[in-house]
């Protein structure tokens, strides 16, 4: 199949081929026509697969064909995305396709100033790509009607629910018309999917061309179990052997993210860290000094899984299991897409092996696992190994217990001594001595001061 046969019209298929497409993938095949026909949809897809295009290009291809004659134009589309990230990689792509038809396209999501969105929205827009706070931001101030709005498209929609976004996903469907088209897009099917599109979607078709929360075939997955306090130091092997240009590394915390990434600059391996505590524009500039290739390494928590798209990145490693297991599919696939190979790498832990037991029982297979000699999987301690070397520290500590009662009493003998000598040396002082050299009455001061 080519995307000629999916009746897009001509300036699409030459944005298409400028971009180095050729035939749609599964998931675009299947989508595109099931929106031109104007039905809603849910659409369940491995990450990395093309959900983005599956929904932007018929879209913008259908709001051309009907472009209303006001200057100042109100939303016709909005596309609500879970992170700033993955808003500025799903506006990204329906400028690139838009700008062909002649509409205008714009992000809003926080952690920037608010004016200069609402001065974009005022000169006119037809597609809006959102998170689904900011959005509300604007809906209640009233800089933005949602109220012409025809299409409503949740991506990454289990994300969204994860992340806890269910109530402002149901604010913002309120100041929509009822009349429109609905698209839920997710790369997972859980129970709280069907019942978000039980409530959103009217007789939705389902398209799922992956079985549910499989990763992607192009990757290739590795465990190697390692001790946790030698975690940073494998990385830094890894890369360093393995000749690493490019690696995408994930943790669970900020605060770990910024440690692992002092620690990698303190081995002379470039990198930097992006998560939700850093400002917008420190993460757009990190984002993009990766993907300029001046940056080796760039940590990241699990906000950054599902909004970065970063074309050919070679490896991921998750230098902490997430909590969640569905986040080990996100990671992993940032590499692998679009049918490019990667390699996808986990340091695991003794005291992770639950969370990989679970990765594993939702992949429904075991992941392969790889030793290296110089990291071993549990801590051998100095000193302490040997039966001999414990009845030598069980006589030292025997020992000490039994000298630390002779230590008592000596004391003890000594302490009718020091009064006696204490009594026979104490003289009292002069009076003008006694006011200049003791600090009783400055005590005294302070504390009546307290009380």
């Amino acid at each position: 199949m080519s995307f000629d046969s999916l009746g897009l019209c001509t300036e699409l298929l030459n944005a298409i081929s400028a971009q180095g497409y050729i035939t749609p993938t599964p998931i675009q095949a299947q989508a595109i026509p099931v929106i031109f026909e104007g039905c809603d949809l849910l659409a369940g897809a491995q990450t990395g697969t093309g959900k983005t295009a599956a929904f932007a290009l018929p879209i913008v291809q259908m709001l051309s064909e009907d472009t209303p004659r006001k200057k100042r134009r109100s939303p016709r589309a909005l596309v609500l995305v879970p992170t700033r990230e993955l808003a500025a990689q799903v506006s990204e792509q329906m400028q690139n396709y838009g700008r062909r038809l002649s509409l205008r396209s714009t992000k809003i999501y926080g952690g920037v100033n608010i004016r200069a969105q609402i001065e974009r929205l005022h000169r006119g827009i037809d597609i809006v790509v959102a998170t689904p706070g900011r959005l509300l931001d604007h809906a209640e101030r009233g800089t933005i009607k949602l109220s012409e709005v025809e299409f409503l498209v949740l991506d990454e929609a289990d994300r969204m629910l994860d992340l806890g976004f269910i109530d402002d996903i149901l604010n913002v469907v309120e100041y929509l018309p009822s009349q429109r088209q609905n698209l839920l897009f997710s790369a997972t099917y859980s129970q709280s999917i069907k019942q978000l599109a039980d409530e959103l979607l009217d007789q939705p078709r389902r398209v799922e061309v992956a079985r549910r929360t499989i990763t992607a075939d192009a990757v290739t997955q590795t465990v190697y179990p390692v001790e946790r306090s030698r975690k940073r130091e494998m990385l830094s092997h890894l890369i360093r052997k393995g000749d690493w240009n490019q690696v995408l590394v994930f943790t669970r915390t900020r605060y770990g993210a910024d440690k692992l990434t002092d620690e990698l600059l303190f081995d002379g391996i470039k990198a930097a860290a992006i998560h939700s505590n850093k400002s917008q524009s420190k993460r757009t500039r990190t984002l993009a000094e990766f993907k300029r290739g001046e940056l080796r390494v760039l940590v990241a928590t699990d906000v950054a899984a599902r909004g970065l798209d970063i074309e050919r990145l070679p490896h991921v490693v998750n230098y902490e299991l997430p909590q969640v297991p569905e986040d080990y599919v996100h990671r992993i696939g940032r590499t692998g897409r679009a049918g490019e190979d990667g390699v996808a790498l986990s340091l695991v832990c003794p005291a992770e092996q639950p969370r990989l037991l679970a990765i594993e029982q939702l992949l429904e297979y075991a992941i392969p696992q790889q030793t290296i000699a110089e990291f071993p999987q549990i801590a051998v301690k100095r000193g302490g190994k040997t039966k001999a070397n414990k009845k030598l520290k069980g006589q030292s500590k025997s020992k000490k217990k039994q000298s630390q009662p002779q230590k008592k009493q000596s004391k003890a003998k000594k302490k009718p001594a020091t009064p006696v000598k204490a009594k026979t040396k104490s003289k009292t002082p002069r009076r003008g001595k006694a006011e200049t050299t003791q600090p009783a009455p400055k005590i005294g001061r302070r504390l009546s001061r307290t009380r």
